[in-house]
């Protein structure tokens, strides 16, 4: 429901128009002068529009208006004036404002007014958005060697219909590499279709992957087509695929020998023409090794393996991702861009980046809504971030260096073990609780999602 924000010092006229909006289905709120509006705006629940006069004590309506524009610049502020000119309209309508009423108001022109302001507000709203995700879509961004290469190997192998596999620790970006060999693929006017195998009941992944008929089991009540059919002639990515059994594991390979299956409790054979992407956080190797994965499966996914760097590998490219994210996420909630400073951004490429790139991204979100000015501070970041002592800094005692390698160490491994302590412990040979110690003392965060 929107909200409107009501700006008058006359409280007959704040309680009359609340009246007439609330019974219109708007929530309201009111300020009785312009420095009350801006903290309303400031709050936790701000308005959609704002209704502004123009002649108020202290600073006037455009006054007020101006700093609108400058702080809120996608929201619609409609200016009132009981002794308006057309000079004064002009300068509103130049400062921004949507429109402009004269008082006595007209309760039919103003619910018009604010209709077709919210609209355009939506509409704006939608055309950020799409601004936002044309500014994230598909581009790999990064300039050091292992990225270079990473597009390079991409631009090559795209156009084939070799299967791809991708390692990578969490949140490396390995849907984003998948994304852009299906775009440089031939394939690429045909959909796109990624399954996370990890978030999926083992109960459920061949009803999600190969589709079920109608009575197949207990809650199957109509046919469904599963992704390999809804992928036809396009691209599957198949995320972290070491998480599947072996029952799966075994389908997924008949698939890509044969481009036949069956969907559960059918019969007919269907055949699909799906190029396969596979992405893995895990060392399959290792799950050869311990049983847990098909080798056959593995050597026919790998014709074309792909390894994503993980942040800390790649920490030139720090300044060029954040920005990117910054800009983005200012096009997104339509805010002024926010420069980074210096001293952050050196804080910045200090950090371990546990969480990589998915971790700076959604950090930079939370900075560009809820750093205060105009450039984002080292005041402004996390204590972890802004307490990291950076890597390789001239002086480092061989206790310190130490210190720094076991973090890197104990971070890198936790990421191979999708953040499970107990699975950690028993890969380094630790005891739990040890391990627990090592990281609380380290100040490492173990990721919720």
């Amino acid at each position: 429901m929107a909200r409107i924000l009501i700006v008058d010092d006359e409280s007959s006229i704040r309680r009359t128009l609340a009246g007439i909006l609330e019974d219109e289905g708007y929530e309201t709120d009111s300020a009785p002068d312009g420095e009350a509006a801006l903290a309303a705006l400031r709050g936790d629940d701000p308005a959609d529009v704002v209704l502004l006069d123009i002649a108020m004590p202290g600073r006037d309506g455009v006054a007020i208006l101006e700093e609108i524009r400058s702080t809120w610049p996608a929201l619609p502020v409609v200016m009132m004036s009981g002794h308006g000119t057309i000079e004064t309209a002009v300068r509103a309508t130049q400062l921004g404002a949507f429109d402009f009423i004269e008082k006595p108001l007209s309760a039919e022109k103003l619910l018009l007014i604010l209709g077709h302001a919210l609209e355009r507000s939506a509409l704006e709203a939608e055309n950020r958005r799409l601004r936002a995700e044309s500014l994230r879509a598909h581009e790999i961004l990064g300039v050091c060697p292992a990225m270079t290469q990473l597009k390079e190997q991409i631009s090559v192998a795209a156009p084939t219909n070799g299967w791809v596999l991708i390692t990578g620790e969490n949140g490396t970006g390995k849907e984003m590499v998948a994304k852009q060999v299906h775009v440089q693929s031939l394939r690429a006017e045909h959909p796109f279709v990624a399954v996370n195998c990890a978030a999926i009941p083992e109960e459920l992944i061949e009803s999600e992957l190969f589709g079920h008929e109608k009575g197949a089991f207990t809650g199957a009540i109509s046919q469904k087509q599963g992704r390999f059919e809804l992928a036809d002639g396009g691209t599957i990515f198949l995320d972290e695929i070491a998480d599947m059994s072996l029952r799966t594991q075994a389908k997924i390979l008949r698939i890509l020998q044969e481009h036949k299956f069956e969907r559960v409790g059918g019969t007919e054979t269907i055949e699909v023409d799906v190029r396969v992407i596979a992405a893995t956080n895990k060392s399959l190797e290792k799950e050869i090794q311990e049983g847990n994965f098909r080798e056959d499966l593995y050597y026919r996914l790998a014709v074309i393996p792909f390894q994503v760097p993980s942040l800390r590998e790649r920490r030139e490219d720090i300044p060029i991702l954040a920005k990117a994210f910054a800009a983005e996420f200012c096009a997104d909630s339509g805010t002024k861009p926010k420069a980074i400073n210096p001293r952050a951004m050196k804080q910045l490429q200090a950090y371990g980046w546990p969480g990589n790139v998915r971790e700076l991204r959604n950090l930079m979100e939370r900075l560009v809504l809820m750093s205060p000015g105009a450039k984002i501070r080292v005041e402004d970041l996390p204590e972890e971030l802004r307490s990291g002592a950076p890597r390789d800094q001239p002086g480092q005692s061989l206790d310190e260096a130490r210190k720094g390698f076991e973090r890197e160490f104990l971070t890198a491994r936790l990421s191979e073990n999708g953040w499970n302590i107990s699975r950690t412990a028993e890969s380094i040979g630790l005891a739990r609780e040890s391990l627990s110690r090592k990281l609380r003392a380290f100040g490492i965060k173990v990721p919720r999602d």
